[in-house]
């Protein structure tokens, strides 16, 4: 699985990062996305967390595939 993650698009909300903080982490400076893993496998234990994030990400910045 990829993990995209838009900082364009991203509002700073945060749910990303408090969904699944082995993926996604918030930039100290200006708060938007930051991606810790752009890959994981279907067995990887935080694959489903980072499903999770990206249907909750209120600015559709996130994307798993």
């Amino acid at each position: 699985m990829e993990v995209r993650a838009d900082r364009d698009r991203c509002l700073g909300a945060g749910m990303c990062a408090l969904t699944a903080p082995e993926v996604f982490d918030q930039d100290t400076e200006d708060g938007l996305v930051l991606l810790l893993r752009t890959r994981l496998t279907q067995a990887d234990p935080d694959a489903e967390a980072a499903r999770e994030a990206a249907a909750l990400c209120p600015s559709e910045a996130i994307s798993v595939e």
